[in-house]
């Protein structure tokens, strides 16, 4: 039986994005602030997934010895290092967070059975790389706080009730929503991104951030005058919203995970055609999820 073992490491270290064949004015206006001298630091998160067939002692490896391939040939070289400097493949394309899970994986490939490196910038973003050349996930979380009240409105107050329960009240609740947008592409080869990040994280906060927070969403936002805003809804509402924006970019967007509360959350993919995203917009279900 094959199972997927997950195994997390750590490192400091600091980077610069600048480009030398660009002038000093080049490189701010590219990069903004990363581009300053000496540069910034982070503390990074890595989470190396391998995937095996279980063993006659219930491992897939030992992962004594997994802690020590890491340790040997990454956060050694990489740990307190300038990643510009740190490993020559950091000197044509730059160590952004997707490249250096890219490389990561490169190193670790002829050691270990891979099927995912996850790399934490800091907790709002991180990048998923997966073995396919300089194609990666790169993943924006942000937040924002609205009112919504789950209730169909062809539907009584006393049906809305027994599907949604306290949901249903008539003056709504509210939550702090966490959002986490995945977008997905190829990294440019000199840069080392898959999109503009300041570029992307602008896109969030016109077309969905700024927009939601602090609403009430079945009054402010229309496309809620008659589609219910359940979590799975507010999600598909928000894909739609990033779809193009995000093509605009050069990038793809992959994936919509919103955190309703700490017990409740919810995943959207943008895998449909245009065609099909339209008729999702258009779409107004009769019910919705059990919400007692």
């Amino acid at each position: 039986m094959q199972c997927v073992i997950n195994r997390r490491a750590q490192f400091s270290a600091s980077h610069r994005y600048w480009l030398p064949e660009l002038s000093a004015a080049e490189n701010s206006d590219r990069f903004g602030p990363t581009a300053r001298a000496p540069g910034h630091g982070h503390n990074y998160v890595l989470y190396v997934s391998m995937i095996g067939e279980l063993d006659s002692y219930g491992m897939v490896l030992n992962l004594s010895n997994v802690k020590h391939v890491i340790k040997r040939e990454v956060t050694n070289h990489l740990d307190f290092s300038y990643l510009n400097q740190a490993w020559p493949e950091f000197e044509q394309t730059l160590p952004t967070t997707e490249n250096i899970a890219r490389v990561i994986w490169q190193r670790l490939a002829p050691h270990l059975p891979l099927t995912r490196i996850q790399l934490f910038e800091h907790p709002e973003l991180w990048a998923d790389y997966l073995g396919n050349g300089m194609e990666a996930y790169l993943t924006i979380s942000t937040h924002f706080s609205a009112a919504h009240r789950l209730a169909h409105p062809k539907l009584s107050y006393e049906e809305n009730c027994e599907i949604y329960g306290k949901c249903a009240r008539p003056n709504g609740h509210g939550h702090n929503y966490h959002l986490e947008v995945t977008v997905k592409g190829e990294m440019d080869e000199r840069t080392g991104m898959i999109v503009d990040l300041g570029a992307l994280q602008k896109a969030i906060d016109e077309y969905v951030v700024d927009p939601l927070d602090h609403t009430f969403l079945n009054k402010d936002i229309a496309y809620f005058a008659e589609v219910v805003p359940t979590a799975e809804n507010i999600a598909i509402y928000i894909r739609e919203l990033l779809r193009s924006p995000i093509r605009e970019l050069g990038a793809q967007l992959h994936k919509i995970k919103l955190i309703e509360s700490p017990n409740n959350s919810c995943e959207v993919y943008c895998t449909e055609s245009e065609s099909e995203a339209a008729k999702i917009q258009e779409r107004q279900p009769v019910l919705a999820p059990l919400y007692k």
